[in-house]
């Protein structure tokens, strides 16, 4: 009991994103990452598909961005005696792949369409039998095509998303491997925006995303039957359902000098999976500068996002809480709470540009205790201890026509 437990707990949440605000990159294009994720009510041109698409009314001419973003995320945990020290997980870097078109059709509408990577990754623990040789990957995937309308100084915009999704689980229990094998799902969500300019450099924004369902078949329900056996623990189907979430932005442009702030709230609490697991909402600020000399510019950002993960008390006989603070920072430590960034565009001509952005999150350390589970038979067990740092370098190449 005590190692098909213990098994089980490493197994899954071992699908730790390349998230930064839970499982969500603070954006997904080079300007908006660098200004902190900044961009509810200040447009980037046509990467603001997923921010708001109601800025794409913003572009002058037509535009097309096509860029990537080398993730390299740091994990290393330890179960206090087992692993008699941290263990760093070997799935330390991911490409993220971005690509991005607006154009206007009319006197008043503009169309566009997107690609963007905003998931995946996993811990990979493989050679480590004190983390049970477990890998795990999670890869999450979104196809929008935005469609705004302006007039005078209001935009309005909808982008309907198809979210592709795979999940793959493998880990060792005794002499056994256990693959409840790959599941891969479609899901359907839509992003509305909304944007006011006054025409004297102040704007304001709202977004609003719908939740979207995703289900992989047989693939969390057969990597968490162990726990349904421990009183108290959530029953885990195939759900893992994005969230929903909304916002509101303001900015403000002054001369060569731009600020822009965002406030979110992304709805963990109210998603299926999530739920079950615990994770509670979050509120998240992001705060963003930019310098605009004409055939350059720069930027910077800070980012802050509450940390969804619950801790429960998991001692005594709080077994499931035990299970769940295993669950979820052995293999999902969703902790990071602050980003700074920091970022460049160069215009090589007034059609063709690169943009280049840095983001930091400074390591968090999170400890919880998992001593109820010696009532199991893991007999010693107290605390498990996890560290999480990320850096990532985006670059991403712009061309208007």
């Amino acid at each position: 009991m005590k190692k098909s437990l213990a098994v089980a707990l490493s197994l899954f949440t071992a699908s730790a994103l390349y998230a930064t605000n839970g499982d969500t990159l603070i954006g997904v294009g080079a300007k908006t990452r660098s200004m902190g994720g900044a961009g509810i009510a200040f447009s980037h041109g046509a990467e603001s598909t997923l921010v708001n698409p109601a800025l794409i009314t913003h572009i002058k001419q037509n535009e097309v961005s096509f860029g990537g973003t080398v993730f390299m995320p740091d994990i290393s945990t330890e179960i206090v005696p087992y692993t008699g020290g941290k263990v760093d997980s070997d799935a330390d870097i991911s490409i993220i792949p971005a690509v991005a078109l607006a154009s206007k059709i009319g006197d008043n509408f503009y169309v566009g369409a997107g690609m963007w990577g905003t998931a995946g990754m996993g811990t990979d623990f493989r050679g480590e039998n004190t983390l049970f040789n477990m890998e795990t990957t999670l890869q999450l995937m979104q196809f929008a095509v935005p469609l705004a309308y302006q007039t005078g100084g209001f935009s309005i915009g909808i982008a309907p998303i198809v979210q592709y999704g795979s999940l793959d689980i493998h880990y060792t229990m005794s002499t056994s491997t256990v693959s409840p094998g790959q599941s891969q799902d479609f899901g359907f969500g839509a992003s509305v925006g909304a944007t006011y300019d006054f025409n004297n450099g102040f704007m304001i924004g709202a977004v609003y995303k719908s939740q979207i369902k995703m289900d992989y078949k047989d693939v969390l329900s057969g990597a968490t039957a162990p726990f349904r056996a421990i009183p108290g623990f959530p029953t885990i189907g195939d759900e893992l359902e994005q969230p929903s979430e909304y916002g509101i932005g303001i900015g403000y442009t002054f001369g060569p000098h731009s600020i822009a702030a965002d406030w979110r709230r992304i709805n963990w609490s109210s998603a299926d999976g999530y739920e079950q697991f615990g994770w509670d909402d979050q509120d998240v600020i992001a705060i963003g500068y930019q310098y605009d000399a004409g055939t350059w510019s720069i930027r910077a950002g800070y980012n802050h996002a509450t940390n969804p993960v619950t801790l429960y008390n998991g001692s005594g006989m709080d077994i499931a809480g035990a299970a769940l603070n295993m669950f979820n920072l052995l293999g999902f430590p969703a902790t990071a709470e602050n980003h700074y960034t920091l970022g460049a565009t160069y215009e090589f001509s007034q059609q063709f540009s690169m943009d280049m952005t840095a983001v930091y999150s400074p390591k968090k350390s999170t400890t919880a205790n998992i001593s109820a589970l010696q009532n199991i038979g893991m007999t010693g067990i107290s605390s498990i201890e996890n560290d999480h740092s990320e850096f990532g370098l985006t670059v991403q190449l712009n061309y208007k026509f």
